[in-house]
């Protein structure tokens, strides 16, 4: 693309879709943050893990991407997203459960 039609085309666009341009690229930085926190958690355990901000990073990054296929009236975009939101919740979910179970259990044992 020339940069001339590239001046033309930003010059074109109109402040609320930049403002969706924004969501999507924030949305798209937001889901990667987290392969970064899986990355770093993994070299610094020397082993492969999953850290709880994976899940949170791939909740809100998902949930921006969504809101985002919505906007774009994409159907591929908009199952693939609204599935791994479900993924996600549950992992979320999961990792409540079990923190409500030890606080439970640590005031059962009296600690």
């Amino acid at each position: 693309m020339e940069f001339s039609k590239l001046i033309i085309w930003w010059a074109s666009i109109s402040n609320v879709e930049l403002l969706w341009l924004v969501l999507g690229f924030s949305a798209q930085a937001m889901f990667s943050m987290r392969f970064i926190i899986q990355w770093i958690a993994s070299e610094r355990a020397q082993r492969s893990i999953v850290p709880e901000t994976f899940w949170y990073f791939s909740f809100a990054g998902g949930f921006m991407l969504f809101i985002y296929a919505l906007h774009r009236m994409d159907p591929v975009f908009i199952i693939g997203q609204g599935t791994g939101l479900f993924i996600y919740s549950r992992n979320i979910y999961l990792i409540w459960k079990n923190k409500n179970k030890f606080k439970q259990e640590a005031l059962l044992a009296g600690e």
